[in-house]
């Protein structure tokens, strides 16, 4: 194998000018380059990496940790927006930065995340990326000083970097946009309440009623999805039962993600329900393997995923830069709402507007 040596023996110049081509860290003449880089590619000479990682205490390595790779659901068997977008928008970023991307896989096993941090200590990794399957809150082993984490779909107690999703804003924009639509009965069928999400979202549906001066009723929020049995019908049919069994019963449903929305359009059918003729149907997402496909195409709102990974990354790279602001330890990412046609117009004149002209 060539050595600096060689290579510097082959285009007749020092070791040192060698060095300062492959490193760019002093002025070499056009034609010195040209010729040591003739040389590098007679010779087929491989730079040490490891050697300039000793000179310059940089790796050029990113350590990501995430679960995405193992918890992706088979493409004949869509489940909800994979986070595995939020790796692809840390990829994205890193790769343009010239640094190397290397991704754990904790299998989902939460106790291999310390060895897995360990792993990339050793390999001297400039900064680290946790991503977690949902929003939520985590804890995570100590790091030593001096090595960065940031934390993507989810947070700490510790005040780490977080980018997580505005759920909040979300719920309270495509709510916004039925009320606009002249929907005043809006049903909305959360997830698990202990969920961080479940939470933010009922204060963006409730935030949106009050804003539009429409009073909050609890018959029309019920949750329909468990912690663990995300596939099971039993308390979404019984939850979406309720909501139909009212006397005014809403005009249009939200539901907590697009998978429910795809099972509520199956709930509906079944009870000859048409969609969005006899009500209308909301998701949360913008998972397009199901909004686009169902019939009629599904409005909901962008979980923005892509866009986290992307915030995740360059927060990372500004930290270990030393020109990020540690003060702000969470970022929230919001996305659009996208409108399709399961939701219908309730009258040609909206509520905001009609509203607009009773205070004039």
């Amino acid at each position: 194998m060539a050595t600096i040596y060689d290579v510097a023996k082959t285009a007749g110049v020092s070791p040192k000018t060698v060095s300062r081509v492959l490193n760019g860290d002093a002025p070499v003449g056009q034609g010195t380059r040209k010729a040591v880089e003739a040389a590098i590619r007679e010779l087929g000479y491989v730079p040490s990496k490891a050697a300039r990682m000793m000179r310059s205490n940089k790796s050029g390595l990113i350590g990501l940790i995430t679960g995405a790779i193992s918890n992706s659901p088979e493409p004949a068997e869509p489940r909800g927006l994979p986070d595995l977008l939020i790796v692809q928008g840390i990829q994205k970023v890193i790769a343009d930065s010239g640094k190397t991307l290397m991704i754990a896989d904790t299998g989902g096993l939460p106790d291999r995340v310390s060895h897995l941090v360990q792993t990339f200590l050793e390999h001297r990794a400039e900064g680290l990326i946790y991503v977690a399957d949902y929003h939520q809150q985590v804890t995570l082993p100590p790091l030593p000083g001096g090595c960065p984490l940031v934390l993507a779909n989810c947070f700490d107690s510790t005040g780490h970097p977080a980018i997580v999703p505005d759920d909040r804003a979300g719920q309270r924009d495509i709510v916004r946009k039925l009320i606009e639509s002249g929907h005043r009965r809006i049903g909305f069928l959360t997830l698990d309440r202990t969920m961080v999400a479940t939470g933010l979202r009922y204060q963006g549906y409730r935030d949106a009623l009050a804003e539009c001066g429409i009073l909050y009723d609890d018959q029309l929020v019920a949750m329909a999805v468990e912690i663990g049995s995300e596939s099971d019908n039993t308390l979404l049919n019984a939850s979406l039962n309720r909501l139909l069994d009212l006397a005014d019963r809403p005009t249009v449903i939200c539901c907590g993600n697009d998978e429910m929305a795809m099972r509520v359009y199956g709930l509906l059918s079944s009870r000859g329900i048409r969609v969005p003729e006899d009500i209308s149907v909301a998701g949360y997402d913008n998972y397009r393997i199901i909004a686009e496909t169902l019939s009629p195409a599904l409005t909901t709102v962008e979980l923005p995923y892509f866009a986290m990974g992307q915030a995740a990354a360059q927060t990372l790279l500004n930290l270990i830069k030393g020109r990020s602001d540690r003060a702000e330890t969470k970022t929230l990412i919001s996305g659009p709402v996208s409108w399709r046609s399961s939701v219908t117009a309730r009258n040609s004149v909206s509520v905001l507007k009609q509203k607009g002209r009773n205070n004039a």
